[in-house]
């Protein structure tokens, strides 16, 4: 056989080692997403999610949690904090719980019997990144206060570290109890500088925060929120992230699964965006940059959190 036909056999094989039937490049993959009820943001999210999708990924949605029963599927993404919770309890299959606080991921786990076949899209920012919009937003306010309940276990030790690489300090109360609320954040805003809202239902919940509003502003207190609803009610800004931004996130974790079988380790939002409300920092004497100029400080300081 000639030197042009040897070679031309080793083309040939390395290519019908290569080929692969359109049929066979990845098996298919049952995605079950179940909602926590059938809300705008849920829908948002599915509809995200639903983009741009492998075509051996095929997807059942469930728009209400409480219909869960133990549905099979290779992969449950559940959507929201009550989904959540259903499918934890009732379900071994392998499961990626989104826009949940990273704070309640704890108690998921100890529903589940493998947490190697559990994770996560949190809903909440990483402390960092967090610190990091406080010292752009406010450069010249250094004492964060924080009113939290300890039974949400916030990590207010790493709050505390990264507050502390921007320059600032943590000024943390725990509530005593429901009846104390006021009282103890009059304590926290007498020796703050800014008020920090944090994922804590107990506190931060649409029954109390008008009046937080109110008693942040008495004292000049600029209050930094958790969402958009948080900065158009009268916080000054808030970084977070969309139903668009987790379902994408979820999408790209749910297609390494399907080509893995493995599901990575549960993690915070990579996109995000910041709202400002410069009525709110009129009102109380304050300039802050814009919310573009705030996105440009913080991913200089704060790197691989973007």
């Amino acid at each position: 056989m000639s030197a042009g036909h040897k070679i031309a056999r080793c083309l040939l094989q390395l290519m019908l080692c290569w080929f692969v039937p359109a049929g066979y490049a990845a098996e298919d993959l049952r995605v079950l997403l179940v909602l926590s009820d059938n809300n705008a943001p849920y829908q948002t999210f599915v509809n995200t999610f639903r983009q741009n999708l492998p075509v051996h990924i095929h997807t059942t949605i469930l728009p209400v949690a409480e219909d869960f029963d133990a549905q099979q599927a290779d992969l449950i993404v559940t959507v929201g904090v009550k989904a959540a919770d259903r499918v934890a309890a009732r379900s071994t299959l392998p499961m990626l719980a989104a826009m949940i606080p990273s704070n309640t991921y704890v108690d998921l786990l100890a529903k589940r019997r493998s947490a190697r076949l559990t994770s996560a899209i949190y809903l909440d920012q990483p402390w960092a990144r967090q610190a990091a919009l406080l010292h752009a937003a406010m450069p010249e306010r250094h004492r964060i206060g924080v009113l939290y309940s300890p039974g949400t276990r916030l990590d207010m030790s790493a709050l505390r570290a990264a507050l502390v690489e921007q320059g600032d300090t943590l000024l943390a109360k725990p509530l005593h109890n429901a009846g104390s609320l006021f009282s103890d954040m009059e304590e926290v805003l007498v020796a703050s500088e800014v008020l920090l809202a944090v994922p804590d239902s107990a506190i931060y919940n649409s029954n109390n925060i008008r009046n937080i509003l109110l008693s942040s502003y008495r004292r000049g207190i600029p209050l930094i929120g958790l969402s958009q609803a948080y900065v158009k009610a009268g916080a000054l800004c808030a970084i977070f992230s969309t139903p668009e931004h987790l379902a994408e996130q979820a999408r790209s974790v749910t297609v390494t699964f399907a080509q893995t079988r493995t599901l990575s380790a549960a993690q915070f939002p990579k996109h995000y965006t910041i709202a400002v409300n410069q009525e709110v920092a009129r009102t109380l004497g304050l300039t802050i940059p814009s919310a573009e100029a705030l996105r440009i400080q913080i991913e200089k300081s704060s790197g691989s959190l973007r």
